[in-house]
């Protein structure tokens, strides 16, 4: 049974109540004087703490998600996804390894009536790096009236350090986007989800890394190209959008600000403005202060030219910690560069945030590109 099961929630929960329960029952057994007696009461409370403690524990991950998995929880993850040599010239690349019917989404398992989520492994050709994503593809992509059209596409980024699998299920991507298309609030659209994690465990802050991970040629560059070259999808900026929570949301701001050639538009929901520095990343920099000063967001904006890219940001009132950069990141944006904001009245760094800010974002995206 996999970690975020609810059989296991409802094994951890029953495991408390039934200590619980002994707890209750035997100690006026146990309320002796001696060795084993003294041991057995640690005992039963120690054990009825860690599996209440774990019932909580399972129901918040359950809930928002921090871990996929048990070899997520237990930092054994093996995903694919770690940076790999390959032979100079390489073409980028996508390898389907898995297919299914997107979660939430009402109607028989069939593709043009509930679309369908792919598992693939896309393989960089300038990057050389290999990263496991999930493309949902929606229903008008299987129907005959829509052969041969292409669609706009998106990139969805998680936070550091989330697995893919959140976009599906905590965050509702798919499920959201066909929602929104039967409202008729937005048009069909691919969506390419996965972490930003492209060389776990390490947070490469979506930069290429002197001698390291070339993961912003990776999401620059590879990856809509391998998407275009395995799906119907454009190769203009027009077609491409970016979003992303957190991390990924500041990987979905600086790709398409420094790419406007490459994506039309990016959200950031709850995205900071500078890359970060810490035990997680390592060093991204190597001493040279230019790159370090192009990963600020409102350095770049200060300094380097604007596109015609268009920004979508989000902060609230009060929860957040970016109000401030956010507010500057608005001042910043520059014409031909357009920016346009979400600010709740309050809100934290959380799934219930984000599930609060994807329709509109994915709606206001859907606004900015076309299929062809």
């Amino acid at each position: 049974m996999g970690l975020t099961s609810n059989k296991v929630l409802a094994l951890a929960s029953l495991l408390a109540i039934g200590l619980f329960a002994a707890t209750v029952l035997l100690w006026p057994r146990l309320a002796r004087r001696g060795l084993r007696p003294v041991l057995a009461r640690v005992g039963l409370l120690l054990a009825t703490q860690l599996a209440l403690f774990a019932a909580v524990g399972l129901a918040a991950n359950n809930q928002f998600l921090f871990y996929g998995s048990w070899a997520d929880l237990f930092g054994r993850e093996q995903e694919m996804g770690v940076v790999v040599d390959h032979s100079a010239g390489g073409a980028a690349g996508i390898t389907v390894v898995g297919e299914r019917k997107p979660e939430g989404v009402p109607g028989a398992a069939r593709p043009a009536l509930a679309g369908q989520v792919q598992k693939v492994v896309v393989s960089g050709g300038r990057s050389k790096i290999r990263s496991t994503a999930y493309v949902y593809l929606p229903p008008e992509y299987f129907q005959p009236r829509y052969a041969g059209k292409t669609f706009p596409a998106a990139v969805v980024l998680t936070g550091y350090p989330g697995t893919a699998e959140n976009l599906l299920k905590g965050l509702k991507y798919p499920r959201t986007a066909h929602e929104q298309v039967k409202q008729g609030k937005m048009r069909p659209m691919i969506l390419v989800m996965l972490r930003p994690t492209v060389a776990p465990p390490r947070d490469t802050e979506c930069v290429d890394v002197p001698g390291g991970p070339q993961t912003e040629t990776f999401f620059a560059e590879d990856l809509p190209e391998a998407v275009s070259g395995t799906y119907r999808v454009g190769t203009h900026a027009r077609n491409w959008g970016f979003i992303g929570n957190s991390t990924g949301g500041y990987c979905a701001l600086k790709i398409a600000l420094h790419h406007p050639g490459r994506y039309a538009a990016a959200a950031g929901l709850s995205a900071y403005y500078k890359a970060a520095e810490d035990v997680t990343t390592g060093d991204l920099f190597h001493g040279d202060q230019r790159r370090r000063d192009r990963a600020d967001l409102l350095w770049s904006l200060d300094h380097l030219p604007q596109g015609r890219s268009s920004f979508l940001v989000t902060t609230s009132r009060q929860g957040e910690g970016n109000r401030r950069g956010t507010l500057d990141f608005i001042s910043k944006v520059k014409a031909p560069a357009r920016v346009s904001s979400i600010t709740l009245d309050s809100g934290g760094h959380n799934f219930s945030t984000w599930n609060r800010e994807i329709p509109p974002a994915l709606v206001w995206l859907s606004g900015r590109l076309s299929a062809g």
